[in-house]
């Protein structure tokens, strides 16, 4: 089940989020996740390995997800929340140039029951979202951007640096783009994500689908957009967004990071306490 942007549940104390979910495998691990009992599950992309512009075998590789006894039974005792990644969108890492993401929009809303009036069903430039829990103080904001439907062309190295430096060192085949007009988000939703920003809620998560803080790889990260991550790092420090938590997927791995760099104010806010969990079944 998903909720509607400003939700009636109370502020979660127990939030999990995972993603990488292979259809077609058994994903044992929703027995971990629900004996956790949480207050609220982020599924953050590639929730199914669609890969195709093939609608139907799209929609079937949802209903195989949704047929499997660990998923009902989260669906029927956790709330959900859900952004896509490049596999649920359709291609191994596609953007806005892939043909079938307005068909793939409706499948993906469709499956996570989306209400028929919600804004994510007919933006021009995206399925992003946020979500707020609570009142007063005990507030929790869910900020769910759509890195995939706007995004512009990576960067790729030539083939030959490929197989000769970047392979062997284990690091993928794209580089930071020097285009300061190239974005992941676009300006309209940089717009909407600033207010986002700027409203009063004390704990903010921003679940992204690709990892935001992590250094260069050379595989898909904020890293290849520096504009777009400096950006939203000189937004959080102009508006003073204390409480900040970024959550994200894709990478099969699990990393705790702390980003201290450039965000030279202090943090003075009192906040909830609550505790977010992350699970990889990849």
């Amino acid at each position: 089940m998903l909720f509607s942007s400003v939700s009636a549940i109370a502020a979660p104390s127990k939030i999990l989020f995972g993603s990488c979910g292979h259809q077609d495998k058994a994903i044992p691990i929703f027995d971990a996740i629900n004996k956790e009992q949480a207050d609220l599950f982020m599924f953050l992309g590639d929730n199914i390995y669609g890969d195709t512009e093939d609608m139907s075998v799209l929609a079937d590789k949802y209903q195989r997800l949704g047929q499997k006894p660990g998923f009902k039974t989260l669906r029927t005792n956790t709330p959900i929340i859900a952004m896509w990644d490049d596999h649920d969108y359709g291609e191994n890492d596609a953007g806005s140039e892939y043909p079938k993401k307005q068909q793939s929009r409706k499948i993906m809303l469709d499956f996570w029951q989306e209400p028929a009036d919600s804004a994510r069903r007919t933006r021009e430039d995206g399925i992003y979202t946020s979500y707020t829990y609570g009142e007063g103080e005990q507030t929790v904001k869910v900020i769910m951007p759509d890195l995939r439907f706007n995004r512009t062309p990576l960067n790729h190295v030539s083939a030959m640096t490929y197989q000769l430096e970047r392979k062997p060192a284990k690091q993928g085949p794209y580089s930071p783009t020097t285009d300061k007009n190239a974005s992941m988000l676009g300006e309209s939703q940089w717009q909407w994500l600033e207010q986002e920003l700027k409203s009063d809620e004390k704990i903010k998560i921003i679940a992204s689908s690709l990892q935001l803080l992590a250094d260069f790889t050379g595989w898909e990260s904020w890293a290849n957009y520096p504009a777009d991550r400096e950006r939203l790092f000189a937004l959080i420090k102009k508006h003073k967004v204390n409480g900040v938590i970024i959550v994200s997927g894709d990478t099969h791995w699990g990393e705790l990071s702390k980003y201290q760099q450039n965000l030279d104010y202090p943090d003075t806010q009192t906040t909830p306490r609550f505790r977010i969990q992350r699970f990889s079944w990849a």
